[in-house]
């Protein structure tokens, strides 16, 4: 068998130059000016970064870890995450299928009748009129990337994959800083109710004994009515509260993809301490670190790729089809050199006029890379601003606990001096009841701020882009000891 040698020629030079012209612009990474430090980074600012810890040394709580690992392991968004990650990971193995020839093969196994009635006439009553065919065909079909289109596409489709990798990482990280920002606020829900138990409990001793001195002659129904009205004040805040803390528990057990309900708790928020000094590295890094900037350039990527593919477009497009197989009557005929048949060509196809649907289609294209550019560089600007400020919220909690801490010990001293004073006629029932409010109301900022400080910790983690480190499974052994050896 033997082929036309201008159609070998032909598809031997579309061949040679379809991998030497691609349409569009190459992508090139657009310039950013990162600060050349962390707004509010103080003394910190060093090459290495907390988002280099994994999130089990960072968040040292077990009961926190705990939530964290079943957070990975069962939670639904991430689940979904992944899902995605398989599915453009498919996809781009699809785009790029289109680089390959088509092959495929079909069979075919049939007969008829011809009409007896039919002219002319054919002598003999005996002929036979029944025809039986069989055949075996192997097609292919190959569209010549000549102008880079299918590679454009194949390259849009890879970028999209990363992005959906990048999009997972993003994922894994919002959780693990949502977990653990849930928790510290369950942790100072808690750590507030503690309060509000140990004040309800002042209150009661101090409505029994006002009621005692009542009852004794030595005391007014102002004083006892007052305490009862302080009392109510301090009950009404702990139920408020636990409602509070089993609304968010639910939210965490949604989070670690189980049914709502009640939550193990580990360390207090008092023990619950910030590292004395956080790195947090330089921002240049943060364009390679933060997931969700690494998704939005790698969107860019695709963006910038689907403008070549809609460029290629206004080019020819040049596709070869061949064929070769056998038909015969006789299936013992079928392999005979008589039986094969085999048919190739060469089809060029050059749009002339489409009322402007492929300039259109360009234009988009275009347009869609513009809006790609601005989401990533917005992505940027926000991650900076995430991370200032999560520093300066950081440094300033620090600042207010210490005051409050102080201001907590004074109250607490004040309390006790107003009842000493009112016992020794020194001052009025008002003194005390200012004194326990003002101090209760003290001891629930301060829980709040220690809230605040810790969940400013897990936001910092999290703006750095830090918590994907996969955990270790093992834990390696330690090395052998040594033994000195006799001299």
């Amino acid at each position: 068998m033997q082929l036309p040698g201008r159609v070998v020629l032909f598809a031997l030079t579309s061949s040679v130059f379809s991998g030497c012209i691609t349409a569009g612009p190459n992508y090139a990474r657009p310039e950013m000016a990162p600060p050349a430090v962390y707004r509010d980074a103080g003394d910190t600012q060093a090459r290495e970064t907390l988002a280099d810890i994994p999130w089990w040394q960072v968040f040292q709580d077990e009961a926190l870890q705990a939530l964290i690992r079943d957070a990975i392991a069962h939670n639904y968004d991430l689940r979904a995450a992944v899902a995605r990650v398989q599915e453009a990971r498919a996809l781009a193995r699809v785009a790029r299928s289109f680089l390959y020839p088509d092959i495929g093969l079909s069979a075919f196994s049939g007969g008829n009748q011809a009409s007896r009635n039919q002219q002319p006439a054919i002598v003999g009553e005996d002929d036979d009129r029944t025809f039986a065919n069989t055949s075996v065909t192997a097609t292919m079909s190959w569209e010549l990337d000549l102008f880079g289109r299918i590679r454009r596409d194949s390259e849009a489709a890879f970028a999209r994959y990363l992005a959906s990798e990048e999009g997972r990482r993003a994922v894994l990280i919002t959780l693990v800083s949502d977990v653990a920002q849930s928790y510290f606020l369950l942790r100072e829900l808690d750590l507030q109710r503690d309060v509000a138990i140990r004040t309800l409990s002042l209150n009661d001793q101090t409505v029994d004994y006002y009621r005692t001195r009542l009852a004794g002659g030595v005391s007014n129904r102002l004083e006892v009515d007052s305490a009862v009205a302080n009392r109510s004040l301090t009950a009404a805040s702990v139920p408020d509260i636990e409602r509070q803390v089993a609304i968010l528990e639910n939210a965490i057990s949604v989070l670690v993809g189980r049914p709502p309900g009640a939550v193990g708790r580990g360390r207090t928020l008092e023990e619950q301490t910030p590292p004395p000094t956080i790195p947090v590295g330089v921002p240049a890094a943060l364009l390679e670190r933060r997931p969700d900037v690494v998704e939005a350039e790698q969107l860019l990527h695709a963006a910038n790729a689907d403008v070549g593919a809609a460029k290629a477009l206004f080019y020819p497009t040049i596709s070869l089809t061949g064929s070769v197989g056998a038909v015969s009557g006789d299936l013992t005929d079928l392999l005979k050199g008589d039986s094969v048949i085999w048919s190739i060509g060469a089809n060029l196809f050059q749009p002339i006029f489409n009322a402007g649907r492929i300039r259109g289609n360009y234009d988009a294209a275009r347009a869609r890379f513009d809006r790609a550019l601005a989401e990533y560089q917005q992505t940027a600007i926000n991650a900076y601003r995430e991370v200032a400020d999560a520093l300066i919220a950081i440094q300033k909690l620090a600042a207010v606990r210490v005051e409050q801490e102080a201001g907590v010990l004074a109250l607490r001293d004040a309390s006790q001096l107003s009842r000493e004073r009112y016992d020794i006629g020194l001052s009025s029932y008002l003194e005390i009841l200012i004194a326990d409010q003002e101090l209760f109301e003290r001891e629930l900022d301060l829980a709040t701020t220690r809230g605040s400080e810790m969940r400013a910790l897990a936001q910092l983690y999290r703006a750095l882009g830090g918590g994907w480190q996969p955990e270790p499974t093992t834990v390696p052994p330690p090395p052998p000891p040594t033994t000195p050896t006799a001299p």
